[in-house]
Formats: C-alpha cells, sequence, structure tokens
C-alpha cells in the first residue's frame, strides 16, 4: 500500500493539543490525517476552530487533512434542515478549504427505516453541493445508525444516487454490531467514499479491540476487494486501543504493517 493512501485518526488523541497531535502523527510517519468532529481537533463552529491556522498547522507537520469527522444530517429530523445544512455546508467548505477529500455525514439518528423517504431529499441536494466542491460525503457504519445496517442504507444510498454520497466502510464497526464484514462489502460495493481500519475479534460472544494484525479482520482481502472494485479512495488507520497499548508505541506498527499490504 503506498503512503499517500493511508491516513490517520486523531480520536485517540482528541483531547490532546495540534501540536501534539500534529507532531505525532508526522513523526510516525503519516503524511494524512483524519480529524475527529470535536475540538482542539476540527470543528464546524467558527467561534472553536479557525480553519485558516488549521490548515497551516497541519502544513507546518508536513500532513495533509485527508478527511473530518463530522456528523452533518444526524439532527435533522429533529431541529429541520436549516440548521442541518449550515452544518453541511460548513463541513463541505471547510473540506475543501483543507484539501480533504471527505467528510463523514449521519443519517438521520436512529434506525429506524421508516425515516428513509425523510432524508432522501436533503441528502440529494447535499451530495450535488459536495460533487461541486469535489468532497464526497460517507456514512459511518455505526450501531444506532441506519447506516449499520447495510441493506437499509442502500436504500438511501441508491435513491440519492450520487457518486459522491455512499459509505464510510467500517468493517470493526460492522463486527461489533452483528454483520459478517464481507457481505457488507457486496452490499456497499461501488458506493465507499472512505475507510477506517481497526482490527478486532469476537471471542465468546464479546468484541474485543485488537491491535492490527492480532484480530480476525482479513485487510489483505478488506484491500483487494475494495482495489479490485475500483476504490481510489483513503485507508484510515482508527487507532482506538490507547488504553491497551500507548498510541506512540502501537500505531507505529499499524502503520508498518499497513504499509506491507
Amino acid at each position: 500500500m503506498e503512503l499517500d493512501r493511508i491516513s490517520t485518526c486523531t480520536y485517540a488523541v482528541r483531547e490532546r493539543d495540534l501540536d501534539y497531535t500534529f507532531g505525532l502523527m508526522a513523526d510516525t510517519g503519516f503524511r494524512k490525517v483524519d480529524l475527529w468532529g470535536g475540538a482542539p481537533n476540527y470543528s464546524n463552529d467558527p467561534a472553536e476552530c479557525d480553519v485558516a491556522a488549521l490548515k497551516a498547522k497541519a502544513e507546518q507537520y508536513g500532513l495533509v487533512v485527508a478527511n473530518l469527522g463530522t456528523y452533518p444530517g444526524r439532527k435533522l429530523l429533529e431541529e429541520g434542515e436549516e440548521s442541518e445544512w449550515l452544518e453541511m455546508t460548513r463541513a463541505i467548505d471547510n473540506a475543501a478549504f483543507l484539501g480533504a477529500r471527505s467528510i463523514r455525514v449521519s443519517p438521520g439518528h436512529g434506525e429506524d427505516p421508516s425515516i428513509i423517504p425523510a432524508l432522501i431529499p436533503f441528502f440529494r441536494k447535499a451530495s450535488a453541493y459536495a460533487a461541486d466542491k469535489g468532497v464526497f460525503l460517507g456514512m459511518e457504519n455505526h450501531q444506532g445508525s441506519i447506516a449499520g445496517n447495510p441493506d437499509d442504507v442502500m436504500r438511501l444510498v441508491t435513491a440519492v444516487g450520487s457518486p459522491h454520497f455512499g459509505i464510510l466502510y467500517e468493517p470493526g464497526n460492522l463486527m461489533a454490531g452483528g454483520v459478517d464484514y464481507k457481505e457488507a462489502f457486496a452490499v456497499f460495493k461501488g458506493w465507499i467514499t472512505h475507510v477506517h481500519a481497526k482490527d478486532s475479534h469476537v471471542i465468546d460472544g464479546v468484541y474485543s479491540r485488537t491491535m492490527l494484525g492480532d484480530g480476525s479482520i482479513d485487510y489483505d482481502w478488506i484491500v483487494s476487494a475494495l482495489e479490485g472494485s475500483g476504490y481510489d479512495g483513503d485507508y484510515a488507520l482508527e487507532y482506538e486501543i490507547e488504553t491497551i497499548v500507548p498510541i506512540e508505541e502501537g500505531l507505529p506498527k499499524w502503520l508498518a504493517l499497513f504499509l506491507a499490504i
């Protein structure tokens, strides 16, 4: 895997300042980062985030922002389109300014597929706006969201019908939700806009995250399947075991392993 196709998420160090975070990522060998959607990493609120200063800080460390971990769309049905449209356009505009290929979006709130018809017009509009800016929108496979159910979320994706709107493919989250990530890929194929990579396994019915390579997720298969489907986006290493192995120790091993794929 080429280094320029690999980024890393800042979630594990989301409470640290950007000098620490960007310094860690750059010293580990990354050239791209995925920013978690909360201060001090990134915020859609201009009172909390100076995007020009953020871009300059990333450039200071030789980094490019690959993806923004935002959630526009989550409160669409509760708060209405006006406020969520502001969240969406700010995130897309900021991604375009930062040079990020994609942002994370949320298909409403909850797992009830009956919300899908109400989401379609908003995400059609958002996808058109994103396409004009050269930005891709991806819904992450979280439990508690229709994005965690492959068949349900694809009803939304195909109804919107834009190559700039699709799935943030997250095999670990799918496993946590009891969904076979290989079967899910077959459903998502051609509609994946971004990828998160972490490892995990289920033993005696208990889901646990592991060091990359120690779990049961087959990333050789995943990368081969994605590349064979024409996917040309990034792979973001999502280190979420910082309480088990310090990120300073574990993240370089993750990068070396993924580079070898």
